[in-house]
C-alpha cells in the first residue's frame, strides 16, 4: 500500500487539457556541492504514482506521455524517466501509472503531461512520490 505525503505530492485532481506540468515541485534542498545529485531515489525505490481521477476523453486519438522532470535552477527541466504514449481508452478513472525514480537527480522535481494529437476534452490525474507501487485488486463479492 502506498502512503502518501502532501510534501511529496505534485498534482491533486489537476485538469489536464493541453501539455503542462504539475501544479508542485518539489525542492530537495541545497547541497555544498551543487554537481553532487540528490538522495532522493536512492536507496530504497521510489516511484512517480500517477492516479487518473477523470477519464480521459478527445475529439480524435489523443495520447498522454508521464515524464518525471528535474533541474538545478527550477526554471530549465529535462526529463529523467517517462512512460510511451499511452492513449486515452487506456486512461480511464482508478488507473495508476509507476514511474521508477533513478539515483541521482538535481534539486527540483516535478511532473510533466505531454498530449499529444490533443487536445484532451476531459482528464485529471494525481501525482506524487511513494515508497512502494499498490497493486490492489478488485475481485466480486461472492456471498
Amino acid at each position: 500500500m502506498s502512503i502518501i505525503d502532501r510534501s511529496l505530492q505534485l498534482a491533486i485532481a489537476q485538469a489536464v487539457t493541453a501539455s503542462a506540468a504539475t501544479t508542485d515541485v518539489i525542492d530537495a534542498g541545497a547541497t555544498k556541492n551543487a554537481a553532487i545529485g540528490r538522495d532522493l531515489g536512492a536507496g530504497e525505490q521510489l516511484f512517480l504514482e500517477i492516479n487518473v481521477t477523470a477519464n480521459c476523453t478527445a475529439a480524435g486519438a489523443a495520447t498522454v506521455v508521464f515524464s518525471l522532470q528535474d533541474s538545478a535552477d527550477n526554471s530549465s527541466y529535462a526529463d529523467v524517466v517517462a512512460t510511451p504514449a499511452i492513449a486515452i481508452a487506456n486512461l480511464t478513472a482508478g488507473r495508476t501509472i509507476y514511474l521508477p525514480l533513478p539515483a541521482g537527480m538535481r534539486r527540483y522535481v516535478r511532473g510533466y503531461f505531454t498530449v499529444a494529437t490533443g487536445p484532451l476534452t476531459g482528464g485529471a490525474f494525481n501525482a506524487q512520490i511513494v515508497d512502494g507501487m499498490n497493486y490492489n485488486r478488485p475481485y466480486p463479492d461472492h456471498l
